[in-house]
């Protein structure tokens, strides 16, 4: 019985692990990604060099001292920023500054 409790407790805790992480994940349509791509080529933003031990990779946070602007592009249901690194466009949480998805 222990073990069957055990066994539940540990599948639901990988369940909620599994769900939060992909809460970091955003998912946006191609012709949003294609609006965000013409909208950062108009701005043409500096490329930002991110620390070496900063990894661009979805759910990383980015330091302060990075900047990071906001991305005004209209129908877009949650704002978020962006900053371009290796060319690409990267979108960021402005809340946490997480990384939430690499727009390639």
């Amino acid at each position: 019985m222990k073990t069957l409790v055990s066994s539940l407790l540990a599948a639901g805790l990988l369940t909620a692990g599994t769900a939060y992480a992909l809460a970091d994940t955003v998912v946006i349509a191609p012709e949003q990604q294609r609006v965000i791509h013409e909208y950062v080529v108009k701005q043409a933003p500096p490329p930002v060099v991110l620390p070496s031990d900063t990894a661009v990779e979805v759910g990383t946070v980015v330091p302060e001292a990075v900047e990071i602007r906001q991305l005004d592009v209209p129908d877009m249901q949650v704002q978020y920023d962006y900053m371009v690194v290796n060319g690409q466009t990267v979108l960021v949480d402005p809340q946490t500054r997480k990384i939430v998805q690499i727009i390639h």
